[in-house]
């Protein structure tokens, strides 16, 4: 279990959802079809086994159409969801649960799918040194919300924007004019709380990047795993030694064997299939 984002984080994200929902009419099929003073018992469940995320923000969309319905969350993010398992119990307004449903379903099956996906990615690695972590490919506006779901599923987070951590990648180094040049420039730069990466794709590359200095972290980009292997051998614990591109579930045993610290890979984010949730009415 990991501790909740602040209301005050996600909140707005979710008001812009249930206004995107509601239009400028509000929600006429059931304004037209349910009577005022309705109550109902509705039931969210998994259909499928996967890893809960994001019930905090379905909750919070339940409670800003109606605040007096009355949720009750079974799972916590991280938790397992087995197949046909209650994730939350809603009671109150029949009209406001379902003028809140698709909302919640569409944050809580998104994030789901998010941290079922990077569950799969961490027990594959589970037998090495390494962790997986997400990157900054993430769907515009959500970033917290999804780097939020990786750390559910067992991954790390990585860079949650430009302004964490410097990152040298190939583009910087070519408009830099090097790689000493470049990691001088950021060691001028960085206050002693910043920490520095820089991108390789070569072992040359990686040589120069010791022979300046070295940095916090490396990461090894599209490297086969036989150049993955000789390039921890030389980094030799001097730096955080990351692996990324090509990284699928069939290839992330491979380079997480290769002795590296950390396997990153956008596809946690940018291809995570939703998991497929349901509410029901009693």
């Amino acid at each position: 279990m990991i501790p909740p984002l602040p209301r005050v984080m996600i909140e707005p994200l979710v008001r812009a959802a249930l206004l995107e929902d509601l239009g400028r009419a509000g929600d006429v099929t059931t304004d037209a079809t349910i009577a005022p003073g309705v109550r109902a018992h509705a039931r969210l469940a998994a259909r499928r086994e996967g890893v809960a995320a994001g019930l905090d923000v379905a909750r919070l969309a339940f409670e800003l159409v109606d605040p007096a319905l009355r949720v009750t969350a079974h799972v916590l993010d991280g938790d397992r969801a087995a197949a046909g398992g209650t994730l939350m119990e809603i009671e109150g307004s029949a009209r406001a649960i379902l003028t809140a449903e698709r909302v919640a379903l569409n944050f809580a099956g998104r994030l789901s799918g998010v941290a079922t996906l990077t569950r799969r990615f961490a027990d594959a690695i589970a037998h090495t040194r390494a962790a997986i972590a997400c990157t900054r490919k993430t769907t515009p506006l959500l970033r917290a919300l999804e780097k939020h779901a990786v750390r559910a599923g067992g991954g790390a987070a990585h860079r949650y924007g430009l302004d964490d951590a410097i990152l040298i990648k190939d583009n910087h180094i070519a408009a830099c004019g090097g790689v000493a040049d470049a990691l001088a420039r950021a060691r001028a730069y960085a206050g002693h709380m910043m920490k520095i990466e820089i991108e390789v794709d070569r072992l040359d590359q990686l040589d120069a990047v010791l022979a300046a200095g070295g940095a916090d972290a490396i990461l090894l980009d599209n490297m086969d795993v036989a150049t993955l292997r000789e390039a921890v051998r030389r980094i030799q614990g001097r730096a955080t030694a990351e692996a990324s591109g090509g990284v699928t579930l069939a290839t992330v045993a491979a380079i997480a064997e290769t002795g590296v610290d950390l396997v990153s890979t956008g596809a946690l984010t940018h291809s995570a299939p939703v998991l497929d949730l349901g509410l029901d009415f009693d």
